[in-house]
């Protein structure tokens, strides 16, 4: 199972767009977004991806309240399951426990990731670019026996990725 697993678009709308269409050429199969996509137009994208999509809100995402009926996204932390995974969505990383076999989330703008207690925490880092000139992604893939992340970056004024891989035996 191949998951894309994005975070903190803000207002790029085009790097959210160019990501999303990425990881659906490597695959992936279902799509998560940790937070602060901050306009209706990164909903949109989620919703035309054609995957099965889930997102929660942000700290960023107070105005799209009145419109969440249009969309699947939630208050976190969003427990959820794809297939005998289980998942714990949020944006802001204050519900760190080991309850779900995978902990996602956003805000720290940072790329981070760690197996502890057979729970994988991952945050993709930030696809805006905001705090760094990297645009970054994950593509998540879920064996049997390990989890291996892919991580995607790239430069804002690239249009190549670069990719760094990371494996954890479950």
């Amino acid at each position: 199972m191949k998951i894309a697993i994005i975070s903190d678009s803000h207002t790029k709308v085009a790097l959210t767009d160019e990501a999303i269409e990425f990881l659906k050429e490597q695959d992936a199969q279902y799509l998560i977004h940790a937070g602060d996509l901050v306009t209706e137009d990164n909903l949109k994208l989620l919703k035309k991806s054609n995957l099965p999509y889930v997102c929660v809100f942000g700290n960023n995402d107070y105005n799209l309240v009145e419109v969440a009926h249009e969309y699947n996204i939630h208050k976190e932390p969003y427990n959820f399951k794809i297939k005998d995974v289980s998942f714990t969505l949020m944006h802001m990383p204050y519900y760190m426990n080991s309850n779900s076999d995978v902990v996602l989330f956003g805000h720290t703008h940072m790329f981070e990731h760690e197996y502890k207690n057979k729970t994988l925490f991952l945050n993709p880092g930030e696809l805006c670019a905001r705090e760094k000139p990297l645009s970054e992604c994950v593509l998540l893939e879920i064996n049997e026996n390990e989890y291996i992340i892919n991580y995607y970056f790239k430069n804002v004024d690239s249009k190549k990725y670069e990719r760094e891989e990371f494996r954890y035996d479950k």
